[in-house]
């Protein structure tokens, strides 16, 4: 590190936990994130302003007045403008040494498979049941980990599924993919605006641990949060071993190094 990056990210090193190799991991590191949205929009703008050296944005989406009530890292200016390209403007503005690449691209298996095995660490902040299991065959295909986050109305929650760990589960276990989930949407539902700060900011603080060689204690574990209470709930996970996508029948997660 540089005497300016010293500088910047003084308030890290301070940490016993983090340091100077722990910052210096962040600076080579490289973030994937699934939605920049309003999860997408804290993750966003923590994982920048403390240093991941590369983040990779994928959006295909426009920003919409509606937006702004709640997706903090966007701007009446850029309305109508790609959400990912809008994500990347805001983390310059407070990083420029932040490589970020702005994908205006839905997410599908042919995206996923070029972007996850590039990736330290995926984080999910996408709306949709279907994004997040191809989310997960991803993360579990490659073995990365995975931070995923949802939030409706007043409900939210976080997990981390981390193929490398051994008997960990992965969001299928936990969310089979033909469980036949209704779909529930912001526009339709509405959502607590600061319930998305909370969650996504709780996702990038999972992300910046594995990130800097830290870890994470949420692997298993599935912290669910009411918002109209302000209280979390969390339930211990276990993994299906007869999951679809990490089963080792499907050849999956036993099947990766």
């Amino acid at each position: 590190m540089n005497d300016a990056q010293l500088l910047r990210y003084s308030r890290h090193i301070l940490l016993d936990e983090l340091g100077v190799e722990g910052q210096q991991r962040l600076l080579a590191s490289h973030a994937l994130l699934i939605g920049a949205g309003g999860l997408g929009s804290p993750v966003a703008l923590y994982l920048g302003s403390a240093g991941v050296g590369r983040l990779t944005v994928i959006d295909d989406d426009t920003v919409d007045e509606t937006n702004l009530q709640r997706q903090i890292a966007h701007n009446l200016a850029r309305v109508g403008r790609p959400k990912a390209e809008s994500v990347r403007e805001a983390v310059a503005a407070l990083n420029p040494d932040v490589q970020v690449t702005a994908l205006n691209q839905r997410a599908d298996d042919t995206l996923l498979d070029a972007w996850v095995p590039t990736a330290d660490v995926v984080i999910d902040g996408c709306d949709n049941f279907a994004t997040r299991q191809l989310v997960n065959r991803a993360c579990v295909r490659h073995g990365k980990p995975l931070v995923s986050g949802a939030a409706i109305r007043f409900d939210g929650q976080l997990g981390v599924f981390d193929p490398r760990v051994a008997d960990a589960p992965c969001y299928a276990c936990v969310f089979p993919p033909d469980a036949g989930v209704e779909e529930v949407r912001c526009a339709t539902m509405g959502v607590f605006a600061p319930l998305v700060g909370i969650v996504g900011s709780m996702q990038a603080a999972e992300a910046l641990k594995l990130l800097a060689g830290l870890g994470s204690r949420r692997t298993s574990h599935l912290l669910m949060l009411d918002g109209r209470e302000l209280a979390f709930h969390d339930i211990a996970l276990k993994r299906d071993p007869h999951c679809p996508v990490c089963g080792s029948a499907h050849g999956g997660a036993s099947a990766v190094g």
